[in-house]
């Protein structure tokens, strides 16, 4: 392997490291590491996988803050969040270490003996992560791959590889044995392909765009792999007459702008009620105002850079002379690819901003009429992964979030994902659901056993 990756700096556009890049050969060797390291790993008592992976917790902990530093370097993502993100790996492993001990089987009442079933690992997982929230969603998967017994190859995203890179070291000093974790720095035209196509491959986790996933799940079926695929969003955040208009105004910037917008759940469609649309803006155009776009490393710093030129570019196309800008932010001189948090008001629902997903810090604001409307307008798209209701009514907040079709819905709050809970999309949005208790079922297979007691 001659080349190299080159990592860029996303605030200040300088070469933050350059490391060895992987392709079909790497994937290939990490493959066989992992295959060969199963067997052992799957026999681990399940008193000691959780052990180990508790010890995964507390190492993290310990690095938490050069973890953090580096991918809040790396990623453009501000120092704050994170410190959260790296907190969310320590809870992730935290959580998933209870799991080894807790993969049940049943027992079936059958004739002429007794029915039950057991949990296997699948083997060998590829999980392939995106660039937005590095090492956070490879806890998400990794961490419940492993309570099942699975080994895994990580392939992060090649813009942002260097805390997946660390990580592995802190594997193997917690104690996981060589060949358990491994990591493929390289990209996803060649070292990803070749994961998703590998024979010795049992199942893909992929997190990243709708596209994509599309491509994956063509290959994968090439060899009928096992896929969790969460992708896309184009969230709708519906405020009623009779929420709590200053509160969720309050909310809103945020929910779009958090992490640039680099986000799938993004809030990035608001829909107001109408009757208070002009009050919903007043307050919104404040609230959005207050958003601090600069260094990552500062304190302050509440909106980041995005990831890279050409993703700032992309960007940009969704906002052009004729587009209904009511809000542009300010964002810093100098190098960085910066993008300023921007208000569309009101918007067209059939829009390319509207209905495409922009990946950055674009809302756009759309008026509705009633209830009715309201549903109409959130479910008019393709993806359905997120998504907040605002009101007092609780029978209208119930009856709003059945009718709607989206994976994760919060009422009166932006708040998307929690360890415990399952995470993930209907429709293009993805396939299979991510954390919470269940998670571990995603990387077994059921086996079902009859044991005859009958006497001949």
């Amino acid at each position: 392997m001659s080349e190299t990756l080159t990592v860029i700096e996303p605030a200040t556009e300088a070469v933050l490291a350059e490391i060895p890049r992987a392709g079909a050969a790497e994937a290939d060797a990490a493959v066989a590491r992992a295959k060969a390291a199963f067997p052992a790993w799957r026999a681990v008592a399940p008193a000691d996988r959780a052990r180990l992976l508790a010890r995964v917790a507390s190492l993290v902990q310990d690095n938490l803050e050069p973890l953090a530093v580096l991918e809040a370097r790396n990623a453009g993502k501000p120092i704050g969040d994170a410190r959260g993100e790296i907190g969310m790996v320590v809870d992730t492993f935290a959580y998933y270490a209870a799991a080894p001990e807790r993969l049940l089987g049943d027992t079936i009442p059958v004739a002429g003996g007794l029915g039950f079933t057991v949990r296997e690992p699948l083997g060998v997982v590829a999980l392939i992560t995106p660039w937005n929230f590095p090492l956070c969603i490879a806890a998400w998967k990794m961490a419940p791959a492993l309570a099942a017994g699975n080994t895994v190859v990580l392939k992060p995203a090649e813009l942002t590889p260097l805390t997946a890179l660390r990580f592995e070291e802190l594997a193997l000093e917690a104690g996981l044995p060589p060949g358990v974790v491994n990591v493929v720095a390289g990209p996803g035209s060649t070292a990803g392909a070749r994961l998703v196509e590998h024979p010795d491959v049992a199942k893909v986790a992929f997190t990243g765009s709708t596209a994509v996933g599309r491509s994956i799940a063509a290959s994968a079926a090439q060899t009928i792999k096992r896929v969790t695929l969460e992708l896309g969003g184009k969230s709708a955040n519906i405020v009623f007459a009779d929420a709590e208009i200053e509160r969720a105004a309050a909310a809103a910037p945020m929910a779009v702008f958090g992490n640039a917008g680099q986000d799938c759940c993004a809030r990035s469609r608001v829909l107001v009620q109408s009757s208070v649309f002009d009050t919903f803006m007043d307050a919104l155009h404040w609230a959005a105002s207050e958003v601090v776009v600069g260094d990552p490393l500062d304190e302050a710093t509440t909106m980041g850079p995005l990831i890279s030129a050409a993703h700032r570019d992309a960007v940009a196309s969704f906002v052009d002379a004729d587009s209904p800008v009511s809000m542009h932010g300010e964002i810093p001189d100098g190098p960085g690819f910066w993008y300023p948090p921007t208000v569309l008001s009101p918007v067209d629902p059939a829009s390319r901003a509207a209905t495409e997903e922009i990946f950055g810090p674009v809302v756009c604001v759309i008026p509705f009429r009633d209830e009715e409307e309201a549903i109409r307008l959130a479910n008019d798209t393709i993806y359905g992964l997120s998504g907040s209701i605002w009101t007092r009514d609780g029978g209208k907040a119930l009856r709003v979030a059945r009718a709607m079709d989206t994976g994760v819905l919060s009422i009166n709050s932006n708040s998307s994902v929690r360890v415990s809970t399952p995470f993930g999309g209907f429709k293009q949005s993805g396939i299979g659901r991510e954390l919470g208790p269940h998670a571990t079922d995603a990387y077994t297979e059921s086996k079902t056993i009859y044991y005859a007691t009958e006497e001949h």
